[in-house]
């Protein structure tokens, strides 16, 4: 190896483990503090002279946090289905059907990607509460069952599926939807895991609109929670923040970790010979 390539391939490991201590080393000074026994002191050694899971039992008996998570899985169960199947229901007759004012209607689905929440979150809140979704799990749910992130990128999935494909469905007899479910479909499962992960990770972490929506206790989220759990901020209140924290941020890493092997291109290589 000539000494050029080696000092590049040095300066990109470098800035590779840089780049890793930046993102890693908060979870694991997170991970540290949550393990120290409730002796020790949160800003002597970094690492816990006495390991002890007991911060992690307290978070659930004492905070209150199976009853949060029980209430971020539910809503986050029914919400990634739901928007899987109403983003892609709403992605494919905007990529593939002809009709009148098509690019209208999704330069409209785009422009609402600018529109910050905090400028209808005020009429929705109000709209909520006349149709009894107040503190409801639906009412959380609704915010997800469809988004415009979601339908533009199933659009763009369905685009690259090529056409014969869907012409040789048509030829055999199959009507629209079933050339959208059999065919179209199963060609963009990459994309619909990709989209999964976001509706993931946007429900499971949203914060302002289960604030705003749910004003019983009963109803709250893990981030909520977990705010809640902050305002008391003490030493012994540190290692169970740090605790909870970690309980919350387990489930977006195991979802990750078993939807990674998903995240394949090319799923149409080879399908159509010219």
């Amino acid at each position: 190896m000539k000494p050029k390539q080696f000092t590049q391939k040095l300066w990109l490991y470098a800035l590779m483990i840089f780049i890793t201590c930046l993102t890693v080393g908060p979870f694991l000074i997170t991970l540290f503090i949550a393990m120290k026994s409730p002796t020790e002191g949160i800003y002597g050694a970094m690492l816990p002279e006495n390991p002890t899971f007991e911060n992690f039992v307290s978070a659930f008996d004492k905070a209150n946090f199976s009853l949060y998570f029980l209430n971020t899985t539910i809503v986050t169960a029914l919400a990634i289905p739901l928007n899987l199947l109403f983003c892609s229901l709403a992605a494919y007759p905007l990529a593939r059907m002809n009709f009148k004012g098509r690019s209208v209607v999704l330069a409209l689905i785009i422009s609402t990607m600018m529109v910050p929440f905090q400028l209808y979150m005020a009429p929705l809140f109000q709209l909520s509460g006349e149709l009894g979704l107040r503190n409801t799990h639906v009412g959380l749910i609704v915010m997800q069952v469809s988004t415009a992130f979601g339908i533009f990128l199933l659009r763009q999935a369905y685009l690259r599926v090529p056409k014969e494909l869907e012409e040789s469905a048509y030829l055999d007899g199959a009507n629209k939807f079933k050339v959208w479910y059999l065919v179209a479909l199963p060609l963009v499962k990459p994309t619909l895991v990709t989209l999964a992960i976001f509706t993931f990770m946007g429900t499971w972490g949203d914060y302002l609109w289960p604030l705003i929506n749910s004003t019983d206790s009963s109803r709250y989220t893990l981030s909520i929670g977990l705010a809640q759990l902050s305002q008391n901020f003490d030493g012994s209140n540190l290692k169970l923040i740090s605790a909870a924290s970690i309980l919350t941020t387990i489930p977006t890493l195991v979802i990750f970790i078993w939807l990674q092997r998903y995240f394949i291109s090319g799923a149409t290589d080879g399908a159509v010979k010219g």
